[in-house]
């Protein structure tokens, strides 16, 4: 189904959806104090090298961008005004991660923004498959990349007690 204004719903997805990332990208533990802060931190082996996640998220952002744009041009109805505001929900959950976790330095609160994301998403898939699978099944990856980010978010927890913290500052 076209719908007028399409492209400029699609850049509005997109600009979201960039926004987003770029909040995120502005607690980077690639910068300043974060990075030594970061770098202290004791990880999980699992924990993945420097270069996935530039390669991770672009992909994660473009299927959510894409998705979220598929349910809005589906027929106007509650569901899909459900749906719309389940992706915005989740989208800024994922940005607030970035800012707890490397900006706060607090890994305790981002476990729990995680949680809160990963039901966002969560929801939005259900909502979402009931409108459009196609838009439901581009969430599947990011599902499943928050559910590993939440696994080694919760063992750095672990490795990384609050007093040890506080040393490590």
């Amino acid at each position: 189904m076209r719908r007028p204004g399409s492209f400029l719903a699609f850049a509005g997805f997109a600009a979201g959806t960039l926004a987003a990332a770029w909040f995120g990208s502005r607690y980077s533990p690639s910068k300043g104090e974060s990075k030594l802060w970061y770098k202290s931190l004791r990880k999980p082996a699992y924990n993945p090298p420097k270069f996935v996640f530039p390669i991770v998220w672009p992909i994660l952002y473009a299927l959510m961008t894409w998705s979220g744009y598929r349910i809005w041009r589906r027929e106007s109805s509650p569901e899909r005004s459900r749906a719309l505001a389940l992706w915005a929900a989740q989208l800024g959950a994922n940005a607030a991660w970035s800012k707890l976790f490397f900006g706060e330095q607090r890994p305790d609160l981002a476990l729990v923004d995680v949680d809160v994301m990963r039901a966002l998403i969560g929801a939005y898939m259900e909502s979402a498959y009931q409108i459009d699978r196609t838009a439901a099944a581009a969430f599947v990856p990011y599902l499943a990349w928050t559910t590993f980010a939440r696994k080694l978010n919760k063992e750095i927890v672990r490795l990384n007690p609050p007093e040890r913290r506080l040393l490590a500052a």
